[in-house]
């Protein structure tokens, strides 16, 4: 059985069931999931705990099933977690897993803590096994449409609230931008708010003041929020990545990745292939499809080839090479790359003949190129 996060308080209030698996990359959904399952099982009389946690090739997995066989002497039931960091148990502990779920024993509740997992590992036999005998539970990031919201319940659930309508989606709006990407951090300043203002309706003002900007960003979450047309939030990004630390390098490749799969998808439609077929062969998966889809007919043969010979020309600024009609600075480069493309793609269709004005823009010297 699969749930959502969301869904677990639900089900933890019909009845537990022996086994759980929470995986996933979001630690503080991960943490709040085993500390409800925890909690549930303290209050069924699981009253001994006992951890394992998997550390290489040579974890003793015959413990482990010893243990679960085991009965307390100073508990009628217990509770096993067993932690598997990387997510790979191995060729002996998939075949214990798969012993451990055969001889569940109903005096024993077990929580398996793995990361985020991908479609092969989730198809393995171990895994199969521990979903078939319980719950498994995956924890995703918040994305940033759903963090207001998000925020919103987590505000209820500590009698506060924003005001109602616009200022309200405003305050909201404000509090995800200065957290987004880094939950444990909006926990934090949830907790603060709570401690800060008493229960009610919060002013924006309220919120500016005590919400510190601790946003995380993705240098991967980046390339979408261009492609969807986002300038603000790719603004927001990118000064976020500098001050982080992140590589020049990694960005624009991400950027100019990006600019080369809508051109080879561009070609291919042109050539008389379906959609699927073209962002197949472009490499394109996921979310990213669907922003594919959108920003394609928005984009026309003359803009790409301008936006992948911009693509170039950041190439070899960061790699140290001066163009007269480009920023000097590696960043400021990326930064002029991604608004040529957010704003490509947020923009209708050209005239005939006519270059979009944001291309003419990479063509003409910059304030710090003419310095």
């Amino acid at each position: 059985m699969q749930l959502r996060s969301d869904q677990l308080s639900t089900h933890l209030a019909r009845g537990l069931k022996p086994i759980y698996t929470v995986h996933g990359d979001e630690p503080l959904l991960a943490q709040e999931a085993g500390d409800a399952i925890r909690a549930a099982a303290r209050a069924a009389g699981y009253g001994e705990r006992k951890v394992f946690t998997v550390s290489g090739a040579h974890f003793d997995w015959s413990g482990l099933l010893g243990a679960a066989q085991a009965m307390s002497l100073f508990a009628e039931r217990q509770l096993i977690e067993i932690r598997i960091p990387n997510g790979k148990p191995g060729k002996d502990g998939s075949e214990a897993l798969k012993r451990y779920c055969d001889g569940l024993n109903e005096d024993v509740l077990t929580i398996v803590h793995c990361p985020k997992l991908d479609r092969q590992q989730q198809q393995g036999a171990w895994f199969t096994a521990l979903d078939s005998a319980g719950v498994t539970i995956r924890v995703d990031p918040i994305e940033r449409r759903a963090l207001p919201q998000w925020l919103a319940q987590r505000l209820a659930a500590q009698q506060q609230r924003v005001e109602d309508g616009e200022p309200g989606q405003r305050t909201l709006a404000f509090f995800a931008d200065r957290v987004e990407g880094n939950l444990l951090a909006a926990h934090q300043e949830l907790q603060k708010l709570a401690l800060l203002y008493p229960a009610g309706t919060l002013a924006f003002e309220q919120v500016e003041s005590a919400v510190l900007n601790v946003a995380r960003y993705d240098v991967f979450k980046l390339g979408e929020a261009v492609l969807a047309g986002q300038t603000a939030r790719v603004l927001r990004m990118l000064d976020g990545l500098r001050a982080e630390g992140e590589a020049t390098v990694l960005v624009h490749w991400t950027l100019a990745g990006d600019i080369l799969a809508l051109k080879a998808a561009h070609d291919a439609l042109g050539d008389g292939k379906p959609l699927p077929v073209a962002l197949r062969e472009a490499r394109v998966w996921g979310l990213k499809e669907r922003l594919f889809e959108r920003v394609l007919p928005l984009l026309s043969a003359h803009q790409l080839a301008h936006l992948v010979e911009a693509a170039s020309t950041c190439d070899g600024v960061i790699k140290g090479l001066k163009h007269p009609q480009w920023p000097l600075e590696p960043w400021e480069a990326i930064r002029r790359l991604a608004l040529l493309l957010t704003q490509a793609v947020a923009a209708p269709p050209p005239r005939r003949g006519h270059a979009p004005v944001l291309l003419r823009l990479a063509l003409e010297p910059s304030q710090q190129a003419s310095q």
